[in-house]
């Protein structure tokens, strides 16, 4: 399956993981998917992802010990594949899987994702349960020295035909529950795994081959199916293959709100910004915006200020990075509602568009994206110092055909009338902030 047929632009969604973190429930699922459906659709929004260990019966219950319970109580069927939380996903119950919530989330006109952990249940290899579609049981299919250093649940894969029997049911039982996008976890990075050595020599990062298994086990499960690889940062001497075999792959480890970690993204957005193409998303991470953190102990509204939050939406918007909004969408503010819904900032993610950085100081950076097929041009000037400043790019700079000299320019977010002036495109920005413009010759 051509899996550029089906995403060719990058995915738009939601992702539950930075409001409920471990221990998000179906009915939260429906309460954003509706929300989702009500305000977001109309403008490209899709995906609605339950983020990770949705099969822990116990998630979040010891939250001040552990992120992730080690050993915990999981929910596992008798090929050693993990089911949802009856208690928290009551529809699932009688052997359903995540089948009646995407269902739900279907009849709403969006499309339904998960996240999983790379690899076999540790549990299913201890139990010697069978692996469906081979003759071998799982704890011959795990590679007992491939451990996640953060999550304890899994055992890595090995690339064997039994293995990809593994995969192969995995992914078809996904597929019969209509699984749109699965967002795998600890398979995008090896640096977590650097000279893990062992009595029988280095241990080689089995993520590289375990992706290739995924995307051999998508491309039979007869379903359009959005891969998705974290975390990050992805290897850019690895371009060729994360674009070969998966949709979008993480440039950056979790991504949060804090300044630091925005202005560090022009760095990442600059390495990668000649991969993005059709079916093929460098991923900045999910958007920390709005009301955040319930699952991590509280809720809390986002660090960023205004303007930084317009800096982010406009730079992953015009690198074309895949959109995840981490927000608690239910009761969200009209503030944050009007960043996620500015349609001329969300058509510069269109298929025919191309972002391209121009320069990047400590001080500034500016990025124009076109569109080929319209002409379209937006230009923006991003303000990366910490205080107001007069930012300026020369219309030659941009390397279009601006004949005149002279442009007309709409601000997408205040929607203000200027031209430019003397072959420049000339304001003053906020500290943190961005001017973006589309440009009329």
């Amino acid at each position: 399956m051509d899996k550029n047929t089906f995403t060719n632009r990058p995915p738009m969604g939601w992702n539950s993981y930075d409001y409920y973190d471990t221990a998000v429930t179906e009915a939260q699922v429906k309460e954003n998917a509706d929300f989702m459906a009500e305000h977001l659709k109309d403008f490209g929004w899709e995906y609605v992802v339950v983020d990770i260990q949705w099969y822990a019966n116990d998630a979040g219950t010891k939250r001040g010990e552990y992120q992730y319970i080690p050993f915990g109580d999981m929910e596992m069927d008798e090929w050693g594949r993990f089911q949802p939380a009856p208690a928290r996903f009551p529809s699932s119950a009688g052997g359903k899987g995540f089948g009646p919530l995407a269902d739900y989330v279907h009849g709403l006109g969006l499309k339904f994702g998960i996240h999983i952990m790379r690899g076999i249940p540790r549990r299913a290899a201890e139990k010697h349960l069978p692996v469906l579609g081979s003759e071998e049981t799982a704890d011959r299919v795990a590679d007992p020295f491939s451990i996640c250093g953060w999550n304890s649940d899994m055992y890595g894969v090995r690339p064997t035909e039994a293995g990809q029997a593994y995969y192969d049911s995995l992914i078809r039982m996904y597929a019969d529950w209509g699984v749109d996008f699965i967002k795998c976890d600890d398979i995008c990075d090896n640096y977590l795994y650097r000279d893990v050595k062992t009595t029988f020599g280095t241990v080689p990062f089995s993520g590289w081959e375990e992706t290739r298994m995924l995307h051999r086990a998508i491309d039979k499960c007869g379903r359009p199916i959005v891969l998705s690889l974290s975390p990050g940062p992805a290897h850019i001497d690895r371009a060729w293959e994360y674009c070969k075999y998966a949709n979008m792959w993480r440039i950056t480890d979790d991504f949060w709100d804090q300044w630091s970690l925005l202005k560090g993204m022009f760095f990442r957005c600059e390495l990668w910004q000649d991969h993005v193409r059709k079916g093929c998303y460098p991923d900045c991470d999910m958007l920390p915006l709005g009301k955040l953190g319930q699952g991590f102990g509280a809720e809390r509204t986002t660090n960023f200020t205004e303007e930084e939050q317009k800096t982010m939406m406009t730079l992953w918007c015009m690198f074309r990075s895949p959109l995840m909004i981490g927000a608690k969408l239910s009761g969200m503010d009209q503030q944050t509602l009007s960043l996620l819904t500015n349609r001329e900032i969300l058509e510069m993610q269109e298929d025919d568009c191309q972002g391209t950085q121009i320069v990047r100081t400590d001080q500034m950076a500016v990025w124009k994206n076109k569109d080929e097929n319209t002409g379209a041009l937006r230009v923006a000037l991003f303000n990366l110092g910490d205080q107001e400043q007069e930012l300026s790019v020369f219309l030659d700079e941009l390397e279009e055909d601006i004949r005149a000299g002279e442009a007309g320019l709409t601000e997408l977010w205040d929607k203000t009338e200027s031209r430019t002036k003397e072959g420049t495109i000339c304001s003053r920005v906020p500290a943190h902030g961005v001017k973006v413009y589309r440009v009329t010759l």
